[in-house]
């Protein structure tokens, strides 16, 4: 009896280390919302150095309405192109975010809506995106989403 009760308290203990593995830890959740809003900024503003720290190389992003996936080159070249545009973001929001959390990695599932400006022309977009976080060297990056136009 007291065999059979020592490896069922360790299945008890693991399962329950698994698990608390699985949700976002506030902790957690605050540094990748952070992050999250910082690569959304950084890309608007084309800011480089903080889209190299946080867009790595392996970077792979699927775009509403864009057949073409697009990589780490394309998507800096993108927000470049932006600002050359003239381009600036007026709002950006993400009014509904939840967090799957799974060891080194998060998946963030978001509703977000900007508005940005061109040529003094307002314009506004929301949608869905799905947003993969993987933690390098102790720091959260985000090497891959999926956004969706929301209609």
């Amino acid at each position: 009896m007291r065999v059979i009760r020592i490896p069922v308290a360790m299945v008890g203990v693991l399962a329950m280390l698994f698990a608390s593995g699985l949700a976002a830890r506030p902790d957690d959740r605050a540094e990748l919302l952070k992050v999250r809003e910082a690569v959304w900024r950084a890309w608007f503003a084309n800011d480089s150095k903080t889209l190299e720290k946080l867009v790595p190389a392996d970077t792979l992003a699927i775009s509403s309405g864009e057949e073409k996936w697009h990589n780490q080159a394309e998507i800096f070249q993108s927000a470049a192109e932006f600002q050359t545009s003239g381009g600036k973001l007026i709002r950006l929001e993400f009014p509904r975010t939840e967090i799957q959390h799974f060891g080194d990695v998060a998946i963030t599932y978001s509703q977000y809506v900007y508005e940005t400006e061109v040529d003094g022309k307002r314009s506004q977009s929301s949608g869905r995106i799905t947003e993969i976080f993987v933690l390098r060297h102790g720091k959260w990056t985000n090497p891959g989403w999926h956004a969706d136009s929301g209609k």
